[in-house]
């Protein structure tokens, strides 16, 4: 008999299409992490920190959530324990570019620091590891991306994707990263007679699932762990005043805070930030302990990100129309895209976009400096976008300048004047290396849903049983539903009224950015089941991801 067959049988159907075959991987106590002391070169990593406890030490992180989170849960820390004099600095994008740079590196001296500290950064950074230590600066890398060819000759590398690491998890974001150092310098406090000092970490589990979520990592059982316990802290009102502002400043109640809400909602407004302006505005706002300064920082990341998605809808109107002035049957492999007027800051989102139009490996670049452009990849399942760009490094050394990333995003530089060599370059790689790769943009469906889950008691069950996210996907369903009402919401969204083919009661549903169509009679839906809370009162919902029309049905 199955481990799962005392729960739900339509949970355990869920979790055995996931992985899940046992009980114990849906333990999510601390105690279930794996070992800190696995984690490569972490002793080395607290014994450097503990030499220069009484000095100035500088952390530098990356412009992303990850990397202000990374940020705030280090300075969070290490001032906790009672470090003299640390402070931080996060390259702006459009200044320095990305990680421990020459230029960087730099101001970092200006400031006469014992130590500096990578986070979600370093491990490509051997130009700037150098420049550093030339300063007579040693450098701590923290960081969860793949490393390249040369590793940086930083004094300690802690990093869970080195080459052959044996620690279990190697899908930590930089946050995780970041949280695992923390911990064990705070046993080792405590072990040296600091009392209470290896409970301070996990004061801070909700910046580590803030992080996570946000920077789309796959969440092994090890994530999952990490997103479920800082997702309680929020849920009990135990965040950083940051989160807790950003979230209920979108109308989120804590107290049903769900893992899209960190990747939805809390997410891109501090992106936002290192997108379009400065990152140390999203780093504030998680560091402060007033709530008043978090509502205020909360507030001048919404205008930001209201300020992205302006530029970002032109930007993909601009993006769609070049995609649909070509026959969909002559889309390269892999779709570049550029225009010279588009935002750096934005690239990344815009290749997401179009990605989710065409359903194949998308690159968006902008002009970064006069001659180079810098390039945002986003991949699919079963293309490793950063393998990818790396043969075409290795056949063509000319194109890319600077390459790095993970399976399913990557960042690079080329000349303008390589655009189109690169363009041609990276879609017959792709077509070497990934033969039978998938470009159909095919719908993975849990099945059809029985009539009796479609209750508030099973939505909420769906809530609970998370959290999900990448590589444990929100459950999707599929089934034949008769439209009994829509009509148009918001800016774009289709509210319907809806009642399964087969029959039984009428449920709400609704299809965020899909208005325009009118559909009559019988549709096929891809949907999830959510809660919907208006006015105190919960109901269950269908929330639309796909909608076919069957019979009877008008575009």
């Amino acid at each position: 008999m199955s481990e799962l067959s005392s729960l739900d049988p339509v949970l355990a159907r869920l979790y055995a299409t996931r992985g899940v075959t046992t009980v114990a991987q849906l333990d999510y106590g601390l105690a279930r992490l794996a070992p800190v002391s696995l984690l490569d070169n972490i002793d080395a990593g607290v014994e450097l920190l503990l030499s220069k406890r009484d000095q100035r030490i500088i952390v530098i992180g990356d412009f992303d959530v990850d990397g202000a989170t990374s940020t705030a849960l280090m300075l969070r820390c290490l001032r906790a324990y009672g470090f003299a004099d640390v402070g931080y600095l996060v390259p702006n994008r459009f200044e320095y570019g990305y990680g421990l740079t020459p230029e960087i590196v730099r101001v970092a001296a200006g400031r006469e620091p014992a130590l500096i500290v990578t986070v979600d950064n370093g491990v490509s950074s051997v130009a700037g590891v150098r420049d550093a230590q030339a300063h007579g600066i040693p450098v701590l890398v923290t960081d969860h991306h793949l490393p390249g060819a040369e590793l940086p000759a930083a004094e300690v590398i802690v990093n869970p994707n080195l080459a052959g690491s044996k620690f279990p998890s190697r899908n930590l974001a930089g946050v995780g990263v970041a949280f695992y150092l923390m911990a064990a310098l705070g046993r080792a406090l405590e072990q040296g007679g600091q009392q209470g000092a290896a409970k301070i970490p996990a004061r801070y589990l909700d910046l580590v699932a803030l992080g996570t979520v946000a920077d789309v990592v796959p969440l092994d059982h090890n994530n999952r762990i990490l997103v479920q316990q800082g997702l309680s802290r929020i849920r009990k009102g135990m965040a950083v005043a940051g989160i807790r502002a950003l979230l209920t400043q979108s109308g989120r109640q804590l107290t049903q805070t769900v893992s899209t809400d960190l990747g939805f909602v809390a997410g891109p407004r501090i992106n936002a930030a290192g997108r379009l302006d400065d990152m140390s505005v999203g780093i504030e706002c998680l560091l402060t302990d007033d709530d008043a300064s978090a509502q205020q920082y909360a507030r001048q990341l919404d205008k930001i990100n209201k300020e992205r998605r302006n530029i970002e809808a032109t930007m993909r109107e601009q993006a769609f129309a070049y995609v649909e002035s070509i026959d969909a049957k002559k889309w390269p492999s892999c779709v570049c895209v550029y225009e010279q007027s588009w935002h750096q800051g934005v690239v990344g989102l815009i290749a997401s976009r179009v990605r989710e139009r065409c359903h194949r490996p998308v690159i968006a670049f902008a002009r970064e400096t006069e001659g180079l452009l810098k390039g945002s990849a986003r991949s699919i399942p079963g293309v490793h976008v950063r393998d990818l760009l790396e043969a075409v490094s290795s056949m063509h050394p000319d194109l890319i300048v600077r390459f790095g990333g993970h399976a399913m995003a990557a960042g690079l530089t080329i000349a303008e004047e390589h655009y189109q060599d690169f363009t041609t370059a990276v879609s017959d790689q792709l077509e070497r290396l990934y033969p039978e790769a998938d470009f159909s943009g095919a719908i993975v469906s849990d099945g059809v849903l029985p009539e009796s889950a479609f209750c508030l008691q099973f939505a909420k069950s769906l809530r609970e049983a998370g959290p999900w996210g990448s590589g444990f996907p929100e459950p999707l369903w599929n089934g034949d539903f008769t439209i009994l009402e829509q009509r148009t919401v918001g800016e774009n969204h289709l509210k319907l009224r809806v009642r399964r083919a087969d029959g039984g009661a009428a449920i709400d549903a609704i299809a965020f950015n899909q208005a325009g169509p009118s559909y009559r009679g019988v549709v096929q839906l891809a949907y999830k089941l959510d809660v919907n809370e208006y006015r105190g009162v919960e109901t269950p919902q269908l929330v639309v991801e796909q909608i076919s029309a069957l019979q009877n049905a008008t575009a």
